[in-house]
């Protein structure tokens, strides 16, 4: 922070920078001092003083040679003496540091606060939270009524003013946006109190400003218009700068020119400041490995039907649930290179997976990482195991999905066939390479997936005799992704073909079915 003498200062170069006529206007109607100077396009740290203020401002007007922040009872002016009745009628109290928070409207209460009250409210919450980063990243959402109201002051000072020698060079020359002065009010404040820089961080603080004051000219647009407001993942709406005047500008053109300069008036005055909600929130983080399954009792994914659980446990939770702790976060998601079924182990190498871990409070180190693991791979049963754990960017999570398509995988089915095994047999399923097959949507999954018919590859096969039996076999096989090796051995009534059926000329059945390797070089 800038010494007092420093800040007195800044405040008072920034108000030379002002015309006087226009400075003592927009005062007397209501501008609070913040929005005075963006509008200005005064740039630099005068923003982030503790004592700049309306108050602070007529001071300085009146005397400025002896106005000092520390005489003349100067040091007592801040924004605790400004009542609600002065809310500022452009920013809506946003730049005074005046709002209304709470968690349901009844329960709304009025908070008049200083901007040091303002950061240690929001250094609190990310306190609070328990979160631990190297940086941090501020997210501001306001009202698109903002927006409106500049305009109209513009528009106003502009049918004042513009004859003067000063307004093509000042007035609106780079004029800063509410959202970008409260970051530059708060930012290195919040910097110092965290003890953390900001920038694009994983860290986000979010500030979401809405206002119980319904612009005229927003209801009157079509439904259309309307619909282009973005929503975000927690709930709030706003509208970006860029819409806002797309919206604006639609609404002004379909005025007269004659009748919109009969019609220039300053934005109403408000009674009440814009509700706050923040909260703060780190991106999820992911953590990658691959796993292996070796109970034909355990689903990848939980799995419920009528309240009742399917199988003994899940993938996803046995790993979700050790990893989760460790991170501190909300909740997660569990992602998979593919699935397989229940009562089909996953063997080999393992299935290349990724834990998403929403708003995490601890990103977990090196160490933790192995403990993880070690969690996982000793618990009791050992249904699951996981390989090559580690703490990836997000990328990995789309290369993931982008290569579902090309990835191959290979299996061991145990079969049997209702004729006899001969040597031919292993020499025809050896000469196949890269053969395609047709599957309509299996009969067992039709009531989940869409009834459509898929090209896939079968890349090669080889057939290894069981000895003692002349009727059962291992098929090992290498398949493009998301074929059905179930229906690709027993045909699924003609809905899948060739098959193993097809090409012996007889019934074929498998009664046990590993995957032994997924290849996907990202996760190798």
């Amino acid at each position: 922070m800038a010494t007092e003498s420093a800040e007195s200062e800044l405040i008072k170069e920034a108000v030379s920078s002002v015309p006087r006529q226009a400075l003592e206007y927009l005062l007397a109607v209501g501008v609070c001092a913040r929005c005075i100077f963006r509008l200005f396009g005064v740039h630099g740290r005068v923003y982030a003083s503790s004592k700049l203020s309306t108050s602070l401002i007529k001071s300085i007007l009146e005397d400025p040679k002896d106005c000092n922040m520390q005489e003349n009872g100067c040091d007592s002016v801040n924004h605790a003496s400004e009542s609600v009745s002065m809310i500022c009628n452009v920013c809506l109290g946003i730049l005074q540091f005046v709002r209304k928070q709470g968690g349901e409207i009844h329960l709304l209460r009025e908070r008049k606060a200083t901007l040091v009250e303002f950061l240690e409210s929001v250094t609190e919450l990310v306190k609070e939270e328990g979160h631990k980063a190297d940086s941090f990243s501020l997210e501001v959402s306001v009202p698109a009524i903002i927006l409106e109201n500049e305009q109209e002051i513009s528009s106003y000072v502009k049918k004042k003013y513009e004859s003067e020698d000063w307004f093509q060079e000042k007035f609106l020359n780079k004029c800063l946006s509410v959202k970008d002065c409260l970051k530059l009010s708060i930012k290195d404040s919040l910097e110092t109190l965290l003890g953390v820089g900001s920038g694009v961080g994983s860290l986000r603080i979010r500030l979401a400003y809405s206002h119980s004051k319904e612009s005229s000219k927003l209801q009157n647009l079509s439904e259309k218009d309307i619909v282009k407001r973005r929503k975000t993942d927690t709930g709030f709406t706003g509208l970006s700068r860029n819409e806002a005047n797309q919206l604006f500008h639609k609404c002004q053109d379909s005025t007269t020119t004659e009748s919109s300069k009969n019609s220039l008036a300053l934005p109403e005055k408000v009674s009440e400041p814009c509700i706050l909600a923040y909260h703060c929130y780190h991106l999820p983080i992911y953590i990658g490995g691959r796993y292996l399954k070796f109970s034909r009792n355990v689903s990848q994914t939980r799995w419920i039907i009528d309240d009742e659980r399917m199988g003994e446990a899940s993938v996803e939770e046995i790993i979700g649930s050790s990893v989760l702790p460790i991170c501190s976060g909300d909740a997660y998601k569990f992602h998979a290179a593919g699935r397989e079924d229940i009562d089909v182990r996953m063997l080999g190498s393992g299935r290349p997976f990724l834990v998403e871990v929403v708003n995490p409070r601890h990103i977990p180190t090196a160490s933790d990482i192995i403990s993880i693991e070690y969690a996982i791979n000793n618990l009791e049963g050992r249904f699951v195991c996981v390989r090559k754990l580690r703490l990836v960017g997000n990328e990995v999570w789309n290369l993931m999905h982008e290569g579902e398509a090309e990835k191959q995988k290979q299996y061991a089915a145990l079969v049997w066939i209702s004729r006899l095994v001969k040597d031919e047999d292993l020499q025809s399923i050896s000469a196949i390479r890269d053969m395609d097959i047709l599957q309509r949507t299996p009969i067992r999954v039709l009531h989940r997936r869409s009834p459509l018919e898929r090209k896939r590859t079968i890349h090669w096969m080889k057939i290894e005799r069981i000895s003692g039996s002349c009727q059962y076999f291992l098929l090992h096989l290498c398949t493009q992704a998301g074929t059905y090796i179930k229906e690709f051995v027993h045909g699924d009534l003609g809905r899948t073909h060739p098959s193993i059926g097809s090409i012996f000329g007889c019934r074929a059945e498998i009664l046990q079915l590993d995957v032994t390797d997924v290849k996907m070089d990202s996760f190798n």
